[in-house]
């Protein structure tokens, strides 16, 4: 299996991005094909200590810059390193891709270079997070601002194939984020969506509010991807401030010190559990090849984990299983 990946994308390429190549190479075997700036990714590499072997490099000199309008990828930026990448992924010199860099520029890539899946409207971008008793799928994280209702349908459909094949849901609970349970609450968009998401084949259980998505509420929360990056970061947000709120205490006192003591593991094992490091990134679902969206902070466990994660696509055939799906649904309707 060769993985394609952005020697350039993220806060903190290339130099985590060659650390979390290296363990993926020595832990699983894989081929990795990076793209980027090939004297720099050598240079780094031999720096860090970096061992290439079972790498190799396709030269890459521009980087698409976070702030520059995602359609310039494909002209202006058309040599950079992830336009490159995404490339020779729909060439086929690749099975996955993965990259920390811009989420606009690769969601119009990914549409463009790499082409959406016969029948889907808008790719999506699920990402994985924690929640009481395991995770659940966020469905769309950011890709698409402006929804229409049958997209959301199809954003249900990719999903639940995603927490049966990846996560081993056996009937994963697909829920529509809404700012009340009742059928006819939210926008336009919603209550179509409900409509069209009520007669589909998955498990849709109805609307959910944001407060519930977190304990467990569904295995699928879909919304349109302005809604769900903003849920997203709040969420992240609310993390930031328990944990920091939580060490403050713990740090106050001698006693509360000794407290900590005691709770340590215990504490180290929440730390992780919401640790986006160990998810590593998320899938842009509805092109034809996977396509990993690794978090622009990503350290070298974080690409290694996007790594993973693309190695696990590829292993449970999770764009076959989506293109199977997508079919029957439009037999259905037909």
């Amino acid at each position: 299996m060769k993985i394609i990946v952005d020697g350039f994308g993220g806060d903190n390429a290339p130099a985590e991005v060659l650390k979390g190549c290296e363990r993926a190479v020595k832990e699983w075997g894989l081929e990795i094909l990076l793209t980027g700036d090939e004297k720099k990714l050598r240079a780094e590499a031999e720096k860090l200590g970096v061992s290439l072997d079972n790498m190799t490099i396709a030269d890459a000199p521009d980087v698409i810059p976070m702030e520059a309008e995602p359609t310039s990828i494909l002209k202006q930026y058309k040599n950079c390193s992830m336009a490159v990448g995404l490339d020779l992924l729909a060439k086929g010199e690749g099975d996955a891709f993965v990259s920390g860099g811009s989420t606009g520029a690769l969601t119009v890539g990914g549409t463009l270079i790499v082409k959406r899946l016969s029948g889907i409207k808008r790719p999506a971008i699920g990402t994985i997070i924690p929640c009481k008793g395991g995770c659940y799928l966020l469905m769309d994280s950011g890709a698409n601002h402006d929804c229409r209702p049958e997209m959301l349908r199809q954003f249900g459909l990719m999903g639940s194939v995603y927490m049966k094949r990846i996560e081993g849901v056996e009937n994963p609970r697909v829920g529509l984020i809404n700012i009340g349970t009742e059928e006819t609450k939210g926008r336009e968009l919603e209550i179509e969506a409900y409509r069209l998401m009520k007669d589909s084949d998955y498990n849709f259980i109805g609307n959910v509010e944001a407060r519930d998505v977190p304990l467990g509420g569904c295995d699928v929360a879909v919304c349109d991807g302005f809604t769900g990056n903003v849920f997203l970061k709040g969420l992240e947000g609310a993390v930031a401030l328990f944990m920091g709120e939580l060490k403050g205490i713990f740090f106050s006192s001698l006693k509360n010190k000794l407290a900590a003591l005691a709770v340590k593991k215990d504490i180290g094992k929440l730390k992780k559990q919401f640790s986006s490091s160990e998810y590593g990134g998320a899938l842009l679902m509805g092109v034809r090849r996977p396509v990993i969206k690794a978090h622009g902070s990503s350290n070298a466990k974080a690409f290694y984990n996007a790594i993973r994660q693309a190695k696990s696509c590829c292993e449970n055939n999770i764009v076959g299983e989506i293109e199977e799906q997508l079919a029957n649904e439009i037999s259905d309707e037909e």
